[in-house]
């Protein structure tokens, strides 16, 4: 299939709002691949291509790719190949090849193709086609039962396979894909609650455990073989040693272990998140050394847990974990569940997540069997263009515009973005710094006092609460929003929605919170 086919399908997804519209598309393009073009084909529908980072920057792209051509003649083998030898490329004259590679995929590529070939390689792609749309499009084009094709999506965190496996496989092929040590599988995710009570409210009796401000990861051991895997499913063991230790330690063979791993200082108590991400990125071991914890367990020498409830999951992790369990205790008593998070808080975490006893781990998904508590509101969201700063912040991108994840297209588009308020409180001078150098890198358009950028940067904000207005489409603004960090872990998807954030009005005519 030539890629002006793919890249026209993109487009048409990008220009409609309808979730209809956009799965008949990619249904379609999908129906149309051949079995090798599977993969790759939505590798680039999702700008996560098969090869992952191919070591090549926005800066090489502007210039690499050179003058486009006037025809389409470009299939999407030829781009998988250009992407397989881009990433193959590494020692002496690297540099070199990566630049010829790049001028002759920029040669035969179209002014169009350049563009949407350089998004794919930056994992900057903007169609409006997240995973779920695709998801749904995948079992639309095979025929397939939808919740079938989401559980082999979630259990083998490989979008592409299970879209090869559902449009190419045998009658019961997606019903055996399963847990399998080794392989990620997409993180089960949490809501929102504004207090531990109204949480247990929502869950029933539950595990209420401390919430640690650290970053995520999923270890697998299968004998002496230990893997780490970011939340986003990639393969951090080799910047790790210390978590790889721990879990070699444990009394078991085979293992499939979920929690977070965090920096202390010399007192034990939490280090600042940003701390934590810097080692957690660091390609080399550094004297700040990571501590994890683990709050659930899937897999234990043979057992796959993800369909148990949590009270048989948790019996594993006490024996498996031990001392790195997260602290919790389970409760269908409010007061109890107020103490644990004051306990949480006390220790110099964030607060609480109360977890239904009798929930499955849900991976991928987010619903009310996880519900996290913070005394201070913070929300994930999406920065969608940054304003030039004046004063002592002249010359930098300073005030952010701010959006929520619109899932249900209730404000406009499936899947866009609604801006929710505007701040550039909490900022350092290194986010300053960040901000000004990277983007223009994603910039869309500009205009003299902002610039406009890709819906890609996930912005960690705490608030005071929300407020009805009539400014935003959504009909409220973030009282008191300040920034406490970039979230290098997440991607845009994984921003919380406007549908959220409009639950804090509950609270009041407001929207304040205590």
């Amino acid at each position: 299939m030539l890629l002006d086919e793919v890249v026209t399908t993109v487009e048409r997804v990008a220009s409609t709002r309808s979730r209809l519209a956009k799965v008949d598309a990619l249904a379609g393009l999908l129906a149309g691949l051949a079995p090798d073009e599977i993969v790759p084909a939505v590798g680039f529908l999702t700008a996560k291509p098969r090869q992952g980072r191919v070591g090549v920057g926005w800066r090489t792209l502007r210039g690499g790719l050179g003058d486009p051509a006037g025809d389409a003649s470009l299939t999407i083998h030829d781009v998988d190949d250009a992407l397989e030898r881009l990433a193959g490329a590494a020692g002496s004259g690297s540099a070199a090849e990566r630049a010829a590679v790049l001028a002759d995929l920029g040669a035969r590529a179209t002014a169009r193709e350049q563009d949407f070939v350089s998004r794919v390689i930056l994992g900057e792609l903007r169609t409006g086609a997240l995973e779920g749309v695709l998801t749904d499009a995948i079992a639309r084009a095979a025929e397939r039962p939808g919740d079938v094709v989401r559980r082999a999506a979630m259990l083998s965190g490989d979008l592409g396979e299970t879209a090869r496996i559902a449009l190419t496989g045998a009658p019961g092929d997606l019903e055996a894909v399963g847990l399998m040590v080794g392989r990620p599988v997409l993180p089960m995710l949490a809501g929102t609650a504004p207090s531990a009570a109204a949480a247990l409210e929502q869950a029933g009796e539950a595990s209420v455990e401390f919430k640690l401000d650290g970053a995520r990861i999923q270890v697998h051991r299968a004998g002496d073989d230990v893997r780490v895997f970011t939340r986003n499913l990639a393969d951090i063991t080799h910047r790790v040693p210390e978590v790889v230790d721990v879990v070699r330690g444990f009394p078991a063979r085979e293992l499939i272990l979920d929690g977070e791993t965090l920096a202390l200082d010399e007192g034990g108590a939490p280090r600042p998140f940003q701390e934590t991400m810097s080692r957690f990125g660091a390609e080399a071991a550094r004297e700040v050394q990571l501590h994890p914890w683990f709050f659930d367990v899937l897999h234990v020498d043979g057992r796959d847990l993800i369909d148990e409830p949590l009270t048989a999951r948790l019996a594993e992790l006490e024996r498996v974990a031990g001392e790195h369990r997260i602290p919790g205790e389970v409760t269908d008593d409010p007061e109890v569940a107020e103490r644990v998070a004051r306990e949480a808080l006390a220790a110099g975490h964030e607060g609480v997540v109360v977890k239904g006893v009798g929930a499955p781990y849900a991976a991928g998904r987010r619903g009310a069997s996880w519900i996290k508590v913070k005394p201070v509101l913070t929300y994930d969201l999406v920065v969608l263009a940054a304003e030039w700063g004046s004063g002592r912040r002249t010359g930098w991108l300073s005030n952010l515009h701010l959006g929520a994840r619109d899932p249900a297209g209730e404000f406009g588009d499936p899947d866009g973005f609604v801006m929710v308020g505007k701040t550039f409180k909490g900022l350092t001078d290194e986010l300053l710094r960040f901000q000004t150098e990277r983007f223009p890198e994603i910039e869309t358009r500009r205009t003299a006092s902002t610039v406009f950028v890709e819906p890609v940067t996930v912005v960690e904000v705490a608030i005071d609460g929300v407020q009805r207005s009539s400014r935003y489409p959504g009909g409220i603004a973030l009282r008191f929003a300040r920034v406490k960090g970039y979230r290098p872990d997440k991607s845009s998807g994984e921003a919380d929605t406007i549908q959220a954030l409009r639950e804090l009005l509950r609270g009041g005519d407001e929207g304040g919170t205590t």
